[in-house]
């Protein structure tokens, strides 16, 4: 009998043999149905594969991230064994499960392939997955996997099995009569998939080398469902409605240009004003929890980021070194804002007294993301970080982390996003060595993040073996209103910098101590989270940080002077907005107000002259009648 551990902590025992499948039916039928693969021991199996030792299992449904990317990767073989019975003697490369759905990269030789042609690879992958064919793991020797495909000609297979070691493990997967050298995991059978549909055709350089062959990657996504396909189209097609590169564009908030470069934002006034009112915002609830703004460079030498180890890890792939006239001073574009704050906290003796200290910075930040990598103001090159490090001694960590927590959630929750979690990512207690501190503090940092999520009551997911090197932390994902999840703000325990850096605070035994250094950034980047947020609420802001609140109408040239002393009694209220005095028609200039999403338009004439008034029409709930500038102003308040 082996013992199986469940994440609750119940301890189940099992005969040596049982699959993740076999568990799940001894716990309901149901479950059973709706099992895609399992984890154990921290690594995701087959759910038929079996368990010989005590193991710890999760069992991975539609609901999980790595259950979804099952059912996809076997979508991906179900593809691949479409696209060989189609067009014969085509070279596969490697068909990975990505975020949203899968794709194959494949060598066609003679055939040409095209979008035209998915509705019958869509058809046959159907025709495919209905013969409920076992997906077949089957473990197999270096030499008689390169004879197999030896045999075959898929030289893109080949390649792969010669970079493995002569003593590694190779497994292949069948699946009716396609054979793919795969690590899995895979779905029990084909039948499970029921709905497909092939999104997109590109080139891409086999295994990402540009010197090398340019193959054909067809993109696809798989459902058990047709109604959760037809679902997920319309999603996608809100999504392109929302996409923040389109309505960046048309709402004027940012530009790129080729001239200035890929990847590198420029914030239009609009922009500008909306992304001032973030930092305001932030900045005013800093400034009551006692962070002090600094501002660091945006250069700084090699060697800063050496001791730091971002060299290391950003050195090769980000921005190279920037030589001076001096011979041998080389300077680096910042990849990080730490190392500066770490210097600042070095620059004068520290007292357990002076801690915790707090340093704050909208400290703007440089990686060289791949061109294809970029992604409007998602991915970019250039990103301002709402940065802030703050310095405790070790007894200091959950207070400190209780309070970066509630911030986060506020900054959240003031953003409109209601729906969102966190992942709290340990160290893997089997593999130590990768980390560096000690196991007290370890334990101290860990606890501490554990009891503030508890005490916060923010829903949470753990992961083992996920931690940055220097410490535990803690991923806001937040999903928006199309149900994406997206990865903003982070929380962070480091225990690595202030001993790079070899920084102390004398402590109370007057003698020195390390401090233990948090990072944190609420927003994520400004770039990213203005990106999101305008894809969350479709370009129509929360009024009180949308850069233009209202538009004055005037019907003719004749009450321009009118609409000026409207726009003069706004101001005063700190209302903000401007007067559309184009000689159009009043219905046009309804529409074209409407299209730049502004929350409120005020139409103005002889009428609201004459009775100083405006008539106010409100985005999304139309005409609310005519209104005095008092009674405006008091509803407005009401809105924000």
């Amino acid at each position: 009998m082996i013992n199986i551990s469940f994440p609750d902590g119940n301890v189940r025992q099992y005969e040596a043999g049982a699959t993740a499948m076999d568990i799940a039916k001894s716990i309901s039928e149901g479950l059973a149905r709706n099992v895609l693969s399992a984890r154990i021991n921290g690594e995701v199996w087959d759910a038929h594969r079996p368990i010989s030792e005590d193991s710890k299992i999760e069992l991975l449904t539609w609901n999980d991230e790595d259950g979804k990317k099952t059912f996809w990767h076997s979508s991906a073989h179900l593809m691949a064994e479409a696209l060989e019975q189609i067009y014969p003697g085509i070279k596969l490369g490697t068909g990975p499960a990505i975020s949203n759905g899968f794709y194959y990269d494949i060598d066609p030789g003679e055939h040409k392939i095209s979008s035209d042609d998915f509705p019958k690879i869509e058809k046959k992958m159907i025709e495919l997955a209905r013969e409920k064919n076992a997906f077949v793991r089957k473990d197999i020797s270096k030499e008689d996997a390169l004879k197999y495909f030896t045999e075959k000609g898929d030289e893109y297979k080949i390649e792969l099995i010669e970079k493995r070691g002569a003593d590694e493990a190779l497994t292949l997967y069948t699946q009716g009569g396609f054979v793919d050298l795969c690590r899995g995991p895979h779905l029990l059978d084909t039948s499970k998939i029921k709905a497909v549909k092939l999104m997109n055709v590109a080139g891409a350089f086999w295994q990402g080398d540009d010197t090398r062959q340019q193959m054909t990657r067809i993109y696809g996504v798989s459902f058990g469902k047709q109604k959760e396909l037809t679902q997920y189209l319309e999603m996608l097609e809100e999504a392109k409605k929302r996409d923040h590169r389109k309505l960046g564009k048309e709402l004027g908030l940012f530009m790129f240009s080729e001239k200035v470069g890929g990847g590198l934002p420029i914030w239009l006034p609009k922009g500008a004003a909306l992304r001032s009112r973030l930092e305001d915002f932030l900045k005013k609830e800093q400034l009551k929890r006692g962070y002090q703004p600094v501002i660091t460079p945006h250069i700084a030498k090699k060697d800063l980021y050496v001791t730091s180890g971002h060299w290391e890890k950003y050195g090769e792939d980000s921005f190279q070194p920037i030589q001076t006239p001096k011979e041998g001073e080389v300077f680096m574009l910042k990849p990080m804002n730490c190392p500066h704050h770490c210097e600042i906290f070095a620059n004068e003796p520290r007292s357990y007294r002076d801690l915790p200290y707090r340093l704050a910075e909208f400290g703007t930040v440089y990686r060289y993301e791949q061109t294809g990598e970029l992604h409007g103001l998602t991915r970019v090159r250039g990103f301002t970080q709402d940065d802030a490090h703050l310095f405790c001694t070790p007894d200091q960590v959950k207070g400190e982390f209780i309070d970066v927590l509630e911030l986060t959630m506020h900054v959240i929750s003031k953003m409109g996003f209601e729906d969102f979690t966190a992942q709290i990512s340990l160290r893997d207690p089997d593999n130590k060595e990768k980390y560096i501190g000690s196991d007290e503090n370890w334990e101290k940092a860990e606890r501490a993040i554990i009891e503030a999520t508890q005490e916060s009551g923010l829903k949470t997911t753990t992961e083992l073996g996920e931690a940055a090197f220097y410490g535990p932390k803690l991923d806001f994902m937040v999903k928006d209103a199309l149900g994406r999840s997206w990865q903003l703000g982070t929380i962070q325990v480091d225990y690595n910098l202030p001993e790079r850096f070899e920084l102390e605070y004398i402590g109370a035994d007057n003698k020195p101590h390390r401090p233990v250094m948090i990072h944190r950034a609420p927003f994520g980047s400004m770039e990213r989270f203005i990106g999101v947020l305008t894809e969350h609420c479709a370009g129509k802001f929360p009024l009180w940080l949308t850069p233009e609140q209202y538009a004055i109408l005037p019907i003719s040239d004749k009450y321009i002077d009118y609409a000026k002393k409207i726009e003069a009694e706004l101001n005063q209220h700190d209302i903000r907005g401007y007067i559309d005095d184009r000689t159009e028609s009043i219905g046009r200039k309804i529409r074209d107000t409407e299209v730049k999403k502004i929350p409120f338009m005020f139409i103005v004439g002889e009428k609201e002259e004459e009775s100083k008034t405006i008539s106010v029409r409100k985005q999304g709930d139309g005409d609310l009648g005519a209104m005095t500038m008092e009674k405006f102003a008091a509803y407005f308040q009401e809105q924000l």
